[in-house]
């Protein structure tokens, strides 16, 4: 089973390069979990035809029993792709990070990974906090590798450093490592060089490279995915070389 976290700067394109990765793997006959971690609970949304499922801490402020079943807290996507959000609290009233933590604790109750089997397991993180509720993903037992999106931007590129510093920090507690940077160009000048630049000094591969794509942009207005939307475009073999690339990483139980 593939276990990726995928972290970078609020507002880079976690989500998007997320949900094309998911439809990706399941183009390719793989079976996929997507897990929204974040309170917009919007992760999801392109591989449901812009509808989101129900968020896990909604449910369970409507049902403090919660669930009896994973389906119920669940939609099936694009590719077979089952979609959970996490959601988070009433603004204003909570935090999010334990929001995150009850939607893990809940998915274990009901044995999601053990009954659905998954070969992929994709957490989508908010922003590039790593700390309390948002390491949960990069905790032993879930994660097992974190994906980076950043641009060639200032603050990308400085997010992303401090998600390195912080996967670093946590490796003496069998957290998850650093698998690579998707780069998500916003065309700003000398883009390739400078990611390449950090990339290097990281020790890091680019295992990605999307370029700006009116396709992408075309297809999320639909609800949808490049790969669901049109397989044949080059962006789409983009996410499904990429998705490969990925599969070649070292796997768990």
């Amino acid at each position: 089973m593939l276990k990726l976290a995928v972290y970078g700067k609020g507002g880079i394109g976690k989500s998007t390069m997320t949900a094309n990765l998911a439809a990706a793997f399941a183009c390719m006959g793989k079976k996929v979990i997507q897990i929204g971690c974040d309170p917009k609970a919007d992760s999801t949304i392109n591989l449901l035809g812009g509808r989101t499922p129900q968020p896990v801490m909604e449910y369970l402020r409507d049902d403090p029993d919660g669930p009896e079943t994973f389906e119920e807290i669940s939609e099936v996507g694009f590719g077979g792709v089952i979609c959970v959000e996490a959601g988070g609290p009433t603004p204003g009233l909570g935090c999010a990070g334990r929001g995150i933590i009850a939607t893990f604790d809940l998915l274990e109750d009901l044995e999601l990974f053990e009954k659905v089997k998954p070969d992929v397991v994709l957490y989508d993180v908010l922003g590039d906090v790593v700390c309390g509720g948002f390491a949960a993903p990069i905790r032993e037992g879930y994660a097992e590798h974190v994906v980076i999106v950043t641009s060639g931007e200032k603050m990308a590129l400085y997010a992303a450093n401090n998600i390195c510093s912080a996967v670093e920090n946590f490796a003496d507690r069998g957290y998850a490592d650093v698998a690579g940077i998707i780069l998500n160009r916003r065309d700003v000048p000398d883009e390739e060089e400078k990611v390449r630049r950090f990339a290097e000094e990281k020790g890091l591969e680019i295992i990605g490279d999307i370029p700006r794509s009116d396709d992408i942009n075309r297809f999320e207005e639909l609800g949808m995915t490049v790969n669901e939307g049109d397989p044949d475009l080059e962006i789409s073999k983009r996410f499904r070389d990429m998705a490969e690339r990925l599969l070649e990483l070292p796997q768990g139980r």
